[in-house]
């Protein structure tokens, strides 16, 4: 066989295989992490009497418990493989999303979201390195672009979701709506992880469901990939992974687009809720989640047209850093503008340069690492850029409180992806070393 149609054939099958299932898990997960900023502004700050900037702890705090146990998490998943440990993962923060429904007061809040971050810590990272044994380098910016539009589908198709059970929930099981939307959402992570333990492989030499040529044909070009990798960047052990000047750099990149993330996701709700004051608008909680839904329904198709267009030219810094510039430049604008409609249109942009940005960024780091240096890499480029998914809504929430308004936190967010895009082009002149 024409070994380009045994390719073809073989890349479309692991892709349908097991791209919608982790981007199902992803969805789910994603939700879980950001529900909060709609549980905010629709009861949950008033009932617990949260100040702004305790909401942005309560976003952020999450981040800590992650930040501790994400390269250990993702060292066990290269030991024990994906399949168990994503179960694992799963059915920890499931336990634990689900307990949200019934928090007493702010300091059990504070709690909880700590203890998710520590439930779930090594899920993304472990994900990103379970595609790198079934996708060669050529494809990885398609199939994360795919895999990550779980985020913007989550955020738009979550919001409505998340507004409809807080709208409709309200008075089930003797709860608020706020608490039962925690409750339903918590719910499908426990199932799923039992679907996890059945349904992933950990290696295309156990996928019974490819033949013997297409198993071997995989195994064969994903080893020959990983060789000539070690051999053109030898001495990239585990340790000088850990410690690498690179590796922080990008850990800066990714934390300045994360940033941008996570301060639209915890935010944006209370920004449209704002709308309301500053344009002497009136929305419902549906309506509110229709509208926080555009900007991420926009970004999903963008970032995978966009990685697609990084596959196919292999140019992989100026994928990272122009949606990312972009991006910082027009999320400041957004409250100045002087009708909604124009300030969606900036956050919309926003959020498509936050999304196009992050899957090619995944394919810097595995360009000069693999095996088990990949994998702690990747767990600690991902854990200290997310200390800007702690550092965003805290910023954001506390300048906030000292301004009155939500502009100063936006204009810390487009500098932060400002940075970005300024490190991955220095970045870009300096090749990593061999030793």
């Amino acid at each position: 066989m024409d070994t380009d149609v045994l390719r073809s054939r073989v890349m479309r099958k692991v892709a349908l295989r097991l791209v919608p299932f982790l981007g199902l898990l992803y969805f789910i997960n994603y939700l879980d992490r950001v529900n909060i900023g709609f549980a905010g502004p629709n009861g949950m700050t008033k009932e617990l009497g949260l100040t702004a900037t305790a909401f942005g702890l309560a976003s952020g705090v999450f981040f800590i418990g992650y930040l501790l146990l994400e390269v250990p998490s993702n060292l066990a998943l290269h030991r024990f493989g994906a399949r168990r440990w994503i179960a694992r993962i799963m059915a920890s923060w499931g336990v634990i999303a689900t307990a949200m429904a019934f928090i007493p007061n702010e300091t059990t809040l504070l709690v909880l979201r700590f203890l998710l971050g520590v439930a779930e810590a090594g899920f993304f990272p472990g994900i990103i390195l379970y595609l790198t044994y079934w996708f060669p380098a050529s494809e990885r910016a398609r199939v994360v672009a795919l895999f990550m539009a779980a985020v913007p589908i989550s955020s738009a198709i979550g919001a409505t979701v998340s507004s409809l059970l807080i709208s409709y929930g309200d008075g089930i099981f003797g709860l608020t709506g706020w608490r039962f939307m925690f409750l339903a959402e918590g719910l499908p992570a426990l199932l799923l992880a039992v679907a996890t333990w059945f349904y992933l492989t950990d290696r295309p030499s156990e996928a019974k469901w490819l033949t013997e040529q297409e198993r071997d044909w995989l195994s064969s070009t994903l080893a020959a990939e990983e060789k000539a990798t070690q051999d053109a960047h030898a001495g990239w052990t585990l340790k000088k992974a850990l410690t690498s000047p690179r590796i922080l750099a990008l850990a800066v990149v990714y934390g300045g687009i994360v940033y941008g993330l996570y301060a639209l996701s915890f935010f944006l709700p209370t920004i449209i809720a704002g709308f309301e004051q500053q344009f002497g608008t009136k929305y419902g909680v549906i309506e509110r989640g229709l509208i926080n839904s555009v900007p991420y329904a926009v970004a999903a198709v963008v970032m995978v047209l966009w990685a697609k267009h990084g596959d196919r030219t292999g140019e992989r810094t100026w994928h990272v850093a122009l949606p990312a510039l972009i991006g910082g430049l027009a999320i400041p604008v957004a409250l100045y503008l002087g009708n909604p409609v124009a300030a969606m249109i900036a956050v919309t942009v926003c959020a498509v340069g936050v999304c196009s940005a992050m899957p090619t960024f995944w394919a810097l780091p595995t360009t000069f690492l693999s095996g088990v240096a990949a994998a702690g890499a990747i767990g600690l480029i991902n854990s200290l850029g997310n200390l800007s998914g702690f550092a965003a809504p805290y910023i954001t929430g506390a300048l906030s409180d000292l301004t009155g308004t939500q502009r100063a936190g936006m204009w810390v967010v487009g500098g932060a992806m400002v940075l970005s895009a300024v490190v991955v082009l220095v970045l870009k002149r300096q090749r990593p070393s061999r030793t």
